[in-house]
């Protein structure tokens, strides 16, 4: 008879089954916005993982290519879309109608393990109270201060009651996820519950200082040794352009070869282009392009205070940008003064100016500081973004037994 000592068991094959996820937005790809972009990114990590994603959506306003097997998986995501309308003060982005009918069919008919949904809707709300009704675990994000935009809008009386209903909707999430501590310890306050901090990442293959174009340079007259001033943003109130504006008017009375270069469109590019007439306004860009645009600027400056987290900060770093941004958002998190960029208090109009105008005079400075939010972009890849996702889904999963 064989000594125990001797017997070898097999291990089990304990390989994670592959999830069911059930997504629904209200703005995805082809919509050029940080959630879009962002969300898209998770969802092709999630289908390359070999996870079934389906997709229930907005209707494009344009055309789109549905997004496929990338990955060699043999999954691909299959999308629903409903019907939706514009938001009155941000037109760009669109609300879907309810569809909590549709959903209960969906759902019933093909059980999803979780529910994600990225925003807070007439088409999230529906979601939300589908999953409840099917008691199936929700996964909601907080992407947009929306609360934060009205008083940007001249509608500040509409503050309290956004802010109500998105706590009201976040709450009766299992989870939330945020992108950064701070938001957590804010909403926390405000009595948002369940919070869970997952931050965003960046594609640094994409997002890259080998992207630098001589010839866009050219074409936005910036000889070699001129230097750059990029800010890459929805051309809105809540976006505070008017003080990347006043930074180089400052800094153009002392250099008059400092060139700035808007990237973006939206409702306040009338308005910019009157106060910066010698700025460049490049309109929207995305792929390659943006990545070029990036790339070939020398200094990136951020004035927004009213980013869940901003994901240009990441891709201008990932790019070798010395950011110069409020402490605020991304910049809060990744931006050690005076190491990898320039992060300056809240409201100080002042340093910000004196900081962009720093940077913009000082060769060396800049390039150390681009050099060292390069490395700092590194340690964000969106492979380690989608493995925290999953986990958040598998611990949302009743307990399986063999």
């Amino acid at each position: 008879m064989p000594n125990a000592d001797d017997l070898w068991i097999e291990p089990l094959n304990q390989e994670p089954v592959p999830l069911r996820i059930a997504v629904v937005t209200e703005t995805y790809w082809p919509d050029i916005n940080g959630v879009a972009k962002t969300l898209g990114l998770a969802v092709q990590g999630l289908l390359n993982k070999g996870h079934e994603v389906t997709l229930f959506r907005i209707k494009p306003a344009r055309s789109a290519v549905v997004l496929g097997d990338e990955s060699g998986t043999g999954m691909s995501l299959a999308q629903t879309e409903v019907l939706g309308l514009p938001i009155p003060f941000y037109p760009e982005l669109r609300i879907g109608m309810p569809a909590q009918r549709r959903l209960l069919r969906a759902w019933a008919h093909r059980r999803p393990d979780v529910v994600h949904i990225a925003t807070e809707g007439p088409l999230g709300w529906s979601a939300l109270k589908a999953a409840k009704r099917l008691k199936l675990p929700v996964v909601s994000e907080f992407r947009t201060n929306f609360h934060a935009y009205s008083t940007h809008y001249k509608m500040a009386w509409l503050k309290g009651p956004i802010q109500s209903y998105l706590r009201r909707f976040h709450n009766g999430s299992t989870v939330n996820l945020v992108p950064t501590q701070r938001l957590a310890d804010e909403l926390r306050v405000l009595g948002f519950e369940r919070l869970q901090v997952i931050q965003r990442g960046v594609d640094t293959d994409v997002y890259s200082p080998s992207k630098r174009s001589m010839a866009l340079r050219e074409q936005w007259g910036a000889a070699p040794d001129d230097v750059v001033l990029l800010c890459v943003s929805r051309l809105a109130p809540e976006k505070n352009l008017i003080q990347v504006i006043r930074a180089h008017a400052a800094i153009q009375a002392q250099c008059p070869r400092v060139k700035l270069v808007l990237v973006g469109d939206g409702p306040e590019r009338d308005r910019l282009m009157a106060m910066a007439p010698n700025a460049i306004f490049t309109g929207y860009q995305s792929g390659e392009a943006l990545a070029q645009h990036y790339a070939s600027a020398d200094v990136f400056a951020f004035a927004s205070q009213t980013e869940t987290f901003g994901n240009v900060t990441l891709e201008a770093m990932a790019s070798g940008l010395c950011v110069v941004a409020f402490d605020h958002a991304a910049a809060h998190t990744l931006i050690e003064e005076g190491v990898n960029g320039r992060k300056l208090p809240l409201h100080d109009a002042q340093g910000f100016v004196r900081a962009v105008g720093e940077v913009c005079m000082a060769s060396d400075l800049r390039q150390r500081l681009g050099h060292a939010a390069r490395r700092t972009s590194e340690a964000q890849s969106w492979a380690s973004i989608v493995a925290q996702l999953e986990t958040t889904y598998r611990d949302l999963l009743p307990t399986r037994t063999l």
